[in-house]
């Protein structure tokens, strides 16, 4: 019998998961390595943090989404090294294992920039671990709040600053801010919902600023009338464990930095970036310049649509590049390169409203809420993830209620 092709998938992201399942039945042996056995659905990881969605609604484990893939295989380990010359991949637990064609979708990681006593105080919102993180310290907070006299610390305690004025920051300050709105004045009788204060900080001159600006404007006057501070054309110098400095010297005493301000990738070729952004340099097939049978996808690639401007580094792109790779691999080189159809941009500032931008169409409030409703639904995996969700958000829209509150730790002990 001829030996099957052995394909390696490093990450199960939105394009590395695309590429497997594109790749499910054909004539090959898929295998995809990653740290966590679950895929997680990052868009809705604000709504963890939030109090809104439980952990197992925007996440479902591998084994579970390939259990009907003969040809694929899934397996836990973080890939520390990979041989382009040798044509294998080392694992963090020494193990080494060879391939035919290898695909690399590891994704992203927190940008903090080079602060490093921003990221020593900072609460993430990158991954599941970020989101409860999160959550739990906002209900300690509050908690703690209730029982500390008027003064500078309960201030501290009701003073949130979130950095990161794109969708991820926008939609958090907005989430928060409708958390505090309608949980506090029924459940907190000692605290005033006016007193807590959330602050986000963007560097650039508006919040989403890869949204057309009347989209940009809508955003900021739904959150300042959220009751979010909007401070634009600002940067974040230093924190510690009681403040956070902008770099005009305003001083926000806190002890919630919330850092949503950029991404950069999770390159794991031993190699200095061949790219300014520190993305991996990719041809128009995908492949990894330089290196045979290797092709990276998502945020980690370089990829450029037809305009020669590079890909952002969002879920629609990576899914795309993933399914492209799965047919390149397992039809042959295809005769047309990768192009990137733009399937618009969106992103929710609490309830009832949101801003949208598909083709020459914008649209804001109720629709565009609708819209991305609908949007985020259709993308989410597994159909009783998708009702569930459901079901919290029509439960949130009709009784304004944030159901998820409970602050789990992973040392709680009876």
């Amino acid at each position: 019998m001829a030996v099957r092709p052995k394909v390696v998938v490093v990450g199960a992201g939105f394009g590395g998961l695309q590429c497997a399942k594109a790749l499910t039945g054909k004539p090959v042996d898929v295998l995809v390595i990653d740290d966590r056995n679950y895929h997680l659905f990052t868009p809705l990881l604000y709504q963890v943090a939030s109090c809104l969605l439980a952990p197992a609604e925007i996440a479902t484990p591998l084994r579970t989404l390939f259990r009907h893939a003969l040809n694929v295989r899934y397996r836990q380990g973080r890939v520390e090294h990979v041989d382009t010359t040798a044509k294998s991949v080392t694992l963090a637990d020494g193990d080494v294992l060879g391939y035919d064609a290898l695909v690399l979708a590891t994704g992203s990681t927190t940008n903090y920039y080079g602060k490093s006593d921003v990221e020593a105080q900072a609460l993430g919102l990158k991954d599941l671990g970020e989101a409860l993180r999160l959550r739990n310290h906002v209900l300690t907070c509050l908690e703690r709040a209730v029982i500390e006299p008027e003064g500078d610390d309960r201030r501290r305690h009701l003073t949130f600053c979130v950095v990161g004025g794109g969708p991820t920051g926008v939609e958090y300050a907005g989430a928060l801010a409708e958390l505090v709105r309608l949980v506090l004045p029924r459940e907190y009788p000692e605290l005033d919902h006016r007193d807590v204060r959330i602050v986000l900080v963007e560097g650039t001159d508006r919040v989403l600023p890869t949204f057309p600006p009347r989209l940009s404007a809508y955003a900021q006057k739904t959150l300042e009338r959220l009751g979010v501070e909007v401070r634009c054309n600002s940067l974040v110098d230093s924190a510690d464990d009681r403040s956070v400095t902008l770099v005009d010297g305003t001083h926000y005493p806190t002890y919630s930095v919330v850092w949503a301000a950029g991404v950069r990738p999770a390159d794991p070729l031993d190699e200095p970036p061949g790219a300014s952004s520190g993305r991996i340099v990719v041809d128009d097939h995908l492949r990894v310049v330089g290196s045979e049978g290797v092709y990276a996808i998502g945020d980690v690639a370089a990829g450029h649509d037809h305009q020669g401007a590079t890909l952002p580094m969002l879920a629609t792109p990576a899914m795309q590049e993933g399914r492209y790779v799965a047919r390149d691999i397992a039809e042959g080189p295809l005769p047309k390169p990768f192009r990137y159809r733009n399937r618009g941009t969106l992103a929710t500032i609490g309830r009832s409203a949101a801003v949208g931008k598909v083709g020459p169409f914008q649209f804001t409030g109720l629709f565009g809420w609708l819209v991305w409703l609908t949007v985020h639904l259709y993308y989410l995996i597994g159909f009783g993830n998708r009702v569930r969700v459901l079901a919290r958000w029509a439960y949130y829209y009709t009784r304004l209620e944030r159901p998820v509150r409970i602050i789990a730790k992973a040392d709680d002990r009876p």
